[in-house]
């Protein structure tokens, strides 16, 4: 019988997007390679549990779940979670920054600076520049007085993201355009906590590390993964990678697979099965060109 593997998620190194197995198991994805993999018949999804304990009753959860976690690991997860903003005596310095992921799509948010930009790869942000680094309730203090005098969102739903992918601009510049204004803005404001220090503007992009700037772009993704199911399969060429997202060149065109959708089911090594899981239409934002990625 093939060995199956139960998936961990999607992690960003330095050299790009892995995917992790229980058990310490680490698959590098390198954009042109097939990726593919299946769900046994009779699999079933389980709860992955919360804070590195397993679900004291591996409940089932829907494939449908991006967090795969049952109501009682979900609420155990968040009640010690900065971003849930439930704890407040992590003695760790924190970044501020803003985050851009396409055209009207930026946010604010904090990181721990030892992990330095890992949290906007996971993220899928396109480009980001850091506002200010401080104690962490300092950076949430900021945080909140950049939501409230900007109008700018702490979190953009990842359908919005991929929605936009198709209509980037081309050019560093441009991309980095929206957050130099609203860092600039940021800057003059008063109001920021004492214990904070402000940083210039220094646009980081992304595009070429997840493969979606210039000559990397491909075709644009015509459809994205609904669910895994018991039974199901897909596989197809890495064409681009961006927070959680692999883009798959399959026979049915550029298909996005959430790898949130692959945690709690126990995966097989798949060879040339078509894409033979659940997909809807993706959403395009407006005015996206075609031909774009």
């Amino acid at each position: 019988m093939a060995q199956a593997w139960k998936c961990a998620g999607l992690r960003w190194a330095a050299d790009g997007p892995v995917l992790t197995w229980v058990g310490g198991r680490r698959s590098v994805l390198a954009r042109g390679k097939r990726v593919a993999f299946g769900v046994a018949e009779g699999g079933v999804r389980t709860c992955v549990g919360a804070r590195g304990h397993a679900c004291p009753v591996r409940a089932g959860v829907t494939g449908r779940s991006t967090g795969a976690r049952c109501e009682e690991c979900a609420r155990l997860d968040r009640a010690h979670s900065v971003a849930a903003d439930t704890i407040a005596d992590d003695p760790r310095p924190y970044h501020v920054y803003l985050a851009w992921f396409g055209p009207g799509l930026v946010k604010v948010g904090i990181t721990a600076c030892e992990r330095g930009s890992a949290r906007l790869l996971e993220q899928g942000a396109v480009c980001f520049s850091w506002l200010g680094r401080g104690p962490l309730m300092a950076a949430r203090r900021t945080e909140e007085l950049l939501r409230a005098a900007l109008g700018v969102p702490d979190r953009i739903p990842y359908a919005h993201k991929r929605a936009v992918r198709a209509a980037l601009p081309e050019s560093e510049s441009e991309r980095a355009a929206e957050i130099a204004g609203l860092h600039a803005r940021a800057v003059a404001l008063g109001g920021w906590p004492e214990a904070l220090t402000p940083e210039p503007f220094r646009g980081v992009d992304h595009a070429g590390v997840f493969g979606i700037d210039g000559a990397e772009r491909g075709s644009a993704a015509v459809a994205e993964v609904a669910e895994l199911v018991a039974g199901g399969a897909i596989g197809g060429e890495l064409v681009a990678a961006a927070g959680p997202d692999l883009h798959l060149a399959t026979e049915r065109g550029v298909v996005v697979l959430d790898t949130r959708l692959m945690t709690g089911w126990e995966l097989l090594a798949a060879e040339g099965e078509p894409c033979a899981v659940p997909v809807r239409e993706l959403r395009r934002a407006a005015g996206v060109q075609e031909g774009l990625f």
